[in-house]
């Protein structure tokens, strides 16, 4: 079984120089799994959890992504991509310089047109990117894409920032009747009011 989800038939393909690449998931998350709306943008009753907070428990590069968010490629879900794309092309701190010239791939089958965020191009399937892609992959949200990478085990790191916050209610990052999997805890720390956690496989 495989640690990042279920015995996977998919493998990548080896990139040039036998560069490792990586899948990196980061969520907002509640103490009960939840991932739904941490900002209210949904319109939930729950929704705002992450943001109650105040700005400084999700500005800025919380997931401690570094040189990957740099070097890298963002893997989105139409839904998620829409949501950033209203938000990240009028900030201009160096975070948000950051965000809008990362390149982006958003998983659709109806969307035709990104070019309302800069960087932003059409994927069909977020397993034959994870494939053919040379690049570290960042995926965030976007359960669309999430859940059938983790059924593939196609993920190979999970940075969470947990929240004290239980809602009972909303969409888990890690369903009901999900494959198990056996992660590694690789570093947490106390981030403002949440918890930071990075896991890696087993």
């Amino acid at each position: 079984m495989s640690p990042g989800g279920a015995a996977s038939t998919y493998r990548r393909a080896s990139t040039e120089g036998n560069t490792i690449v990586s899948v990196i998931v980061i969520e907002f998350i509640t103490l009960d799994g939840i991932v739904s709306d941490p900002d209210g943008s949904g319109g939930t009753p729950a929704g705002g959890w992450a943001f109650r907070h105040g700005p400084e428990a999700v500005a800025g590069d919380k997931f401690r992504l570094g040189r990957v968010l740099d070097d890298g490629v963002m893997l989105l879900g139409r839904r998620t991509w829409e949501l950033f794309a209203k938000i990240w092309p009028g900030r201009d701190t160096p975070f948000a310089q950051r965000m809008n010239a990362v390149p982006k791939l958003v998983v659709s089958r109806t969307l035709t047109d990104a070019s309302a965020w800069a960087n932003s191009q059409v994927a069909a399937d977020p397993i034959d990117v994870v494939q053919r892609e040379p690049r570290d992959v960042i995926i965030t949200g976007s359960l669309s894409v999430v859940h059938p990478l983790m059924a593939a085990g196609l993920i190979d790191e999970y940075r969470l920032l947990t929240f004290p916050t239980i809602l009972g209610t909303g969409e888990r990052l890690f369903p009901a009747g999900g494959p198990p999997a056996h992660l590694a805890l690789l570093s947490a720390e106390q981030s403002g009011a949440a918890i930071l956690a990075q896991y890696g496989k087993g």
